[in-house]
């Protein structure tokens, strides 16, 4: 599955784990992608869509 949105471009973000001894390594934040039905451009179509996007109602989802 793809990690990014869609429709609003939300990816995956790397950065470092940091311990108490202050020891860094790399590690990677990814998106919460969910794979929908919506309304796009007055057709159904399946797409990759964050959870911020559903919630916010950027997308018309199909039921």
């Amino acid at each position: 599955m793809a990690n990014y949105c869609e429709i609003c471009g939300k990816g995956i973000v790397s950065g470092m784990n940091v311990s108490h001894s202050h020891l860094k390594t790399k590690r990677t934040w990814k998106p919460n992608i969910q794979r929908v039905r919506a309304i796009v451009n007055g057709e159904v179509k399946r797409v990759n869509v964050c959870t911020r996007c559903l919630r916010s109602g950027n997308v018309q989802r199909d039921i």
